[in-house]
């Protein structure tokens, strides 16, 4: 069984910086990639960033490239996301998500490739 856990949501204003945690527990030891997405209201669910457990490489979707910074700290099975220069439109509940293989190429922002999902934290940014 695995659990992921995020914290670090809340409210801050435009121009602002917030950092999310995610700790994975249980069987962590497969984990391939790990990643955040997020969805605000009245949208579908978006790709954010991800990162590969073993390795580190890193993707972002365009929006959020040169202000958001995936990282993670095996040791701790945690994964991190600065957000900095925050928008209103970055307002959504951002989830963190796991898992434990790959498909290649850009399978990486679509959420069939993840196993498990944390329950989420919301970011709000004030005008």
């Amino acid at each position: 069984q695995v659990q992921l856990v995020e914290s670090g949501g809340g409210l801050v204003q435009a121009g602002g910086s917030l950092r999310l945690s995610c700790a994975a527990s249980g069987r962590t030891f497969n984990f391939y990639l790990m990643a955040w997405f997020r969805q605000a209201p009245g949208k579908e669910r978006e790709f954010v960033a991800a990162i590969m457990w073993s390795g580190g490489s890193t993707y972002y979707t365009d929006s959020v490239k040169g202000r958001f910074t995936i990282s993670r700290d095996n040791p701790k099975n945690t994964v991190y996301l600065q957000m900095n220069s925050l928008k209103p439109e970055d307002t959504a509940v951002y989830y963190c998500a796991a898992s434990q293989g790959y498909s290649g190429g850009a399978s990486y922002i679509r959420g069939s490739e993840y196993n498990y999902w944390g329950q989420g934290t919301q970011v709000t940014v004030s005008s």
